[in-house]
């Protein structure tokens, strides 16, 4: 079956992009370099093309209840056009995808990732039994851009009806470009500040050639994923999966116990309780150039096996080779001193603190 195409694929070949298969879609890895595009984020803005990813909406009176019942975070205490990240997770509390829940005054909308789309929208249709809720995938109707970096709200400077630079992070605005409905909410995926905005298919391009015009710069999936790295955001399919549960990898912040039953709750708590007991979540920082990457093997220092890394790269703000991975508790402290065989050669790593990066505020 052919990959999917964001309203914005012909665009990204006409702008040079490298094209590859990621989710079941079509995207652009990268323009000019990685290094270059992440370092535009990080200095400046860079505009990436997330479109890829579900936009669900919800409406009905039983929206909340659903959206409670398979959530880990609390959508009741939410406030009008507030965003709060959160996981949905089986019984067991392993984890089917993390995701940005929206509370607006008509009603609700998530953005799940790109390849658990059609996996949420089935396990949302399971779930909902006999509560009254009308669920809309709008992923295809609909276009996403993220614009993300220091100067990105500058940059965004009256492009919209409303002003964006007044919008609290965490937050989102409906509102118009040219003349049409769009949502713009200051989340993002880099570690930066920014925006992403949510508009119809038939003004991407437009948006796209503005913000361009405007000096932001194009960036793909390869410096999204270093950009994440030193910001030590998990990603789906490495640091999360439907084995690992939201208390190993590090976001028992967004598992909230005080609210009344919710599908995985027990089996969190149990995690919560026995934490000292499952491999944990860590940041590595390592020796060199070499980047480890996914399935590299860590070890103790006498050479036993502790753990596994899940993601990792050379990356260009710290200008060191870093990684995120699963070990055994006992070697999950800060200061560790590990080993890390990448492609059999052994190097020397060491445990620090997450998040590797973190934005002057």
């Amino acid at each position: 079956m052919a990959n999917l195409r964001t309203p914005l694929f012909d665009w990204h070949v006409a702008h040079k992009a490298r094209m590859v298969p990621f989710g079941g879609w079509d995207m652009p890895v990268q323009y000019t370099s990685v290094i270059d595009e992440h370092t535009a984020v990080r200095s400046g803005a860079g505009m990436f093309d997330v479109s890829h990813m579900g936009r669900l909406s919800f409406g009905g009176a039983g929206a909340l209840d659903l959206i409670q019942m398979v959530w880990t975070n609390n959508a009741a205490t939410m406030k009008e056009m507030q965003v709060r990240y959160g996981l949905i997770c089986k019984e067991d509390g392993g984890t089917l995808d993390d995701v940005l829940v929206y509370r607006w005054s008509y009603g609700w909308a998530m953005v799940v990732n790109a390849s658990n789309r059609d996996k949420i929208v089935a396990w949302l249709k399971k779930q909902m039994g006999p509560l009254d809720v009308q669920l809309q995938d709008q992923t295809l109707d609909t276009a996403m851009l993220a614009v993300q970096g220091p100067k990105a709200i500058d940059f965004c400077a009256g492009m919209f009806d409303a002003d964006p630079s007044k919008l609290k992070y965490y937050f989102a605005l409906p509102t118009r470009y040219k003349g049409s409905n769009c949502v713009v909410s200051r989340t993002g995926y880099t570690g930066e500040d920014g925006l992403e905005i949510m508009i119809k298919n038939e003004l991407a391009v437009e948006l796209a050639d503005e913000l361009l015009a405007r000096g932001v710069v194009p960036a793909g999936l390869g410096a999204r994923d270093t950009l994440r790295l030193e910001a030590a955001m998990p990603l789906y399919g490495h640091e999360l999966n439907e084995s690992m549960n939201p208390v190993q990898a590090g976001l028992s912040w967004a598992v909230k116990m005080e609210k009344e039953d919710f599908i995985g709750r027990q089996a969190l708590c149990d995690a919560i309780q026995n934490s000292g007991k499952q491999p944990q979540r860590i940041g590595l920082e390592l020796e060199g150039k070499r980047a480890a990457r996914e399935g590299c093997q860590i070890q103790a220092i006498e050479g036993s096996p502790i753990g596994t890394v899940t993601s990792g790269s050379y990356v260009p703000t710290l200008e060191k080779s870093i990684a995120m991975g699963y070990v055994q508790p006992s070697f999950a402290h800060a200061g560790a001193s590990l080993i890390v065989d990448i492609r059999g050669t052994l190097t020397a790593a060491k445990v620090v603190d997450l998040p590797f990066y973190k934005r002057a505020k």
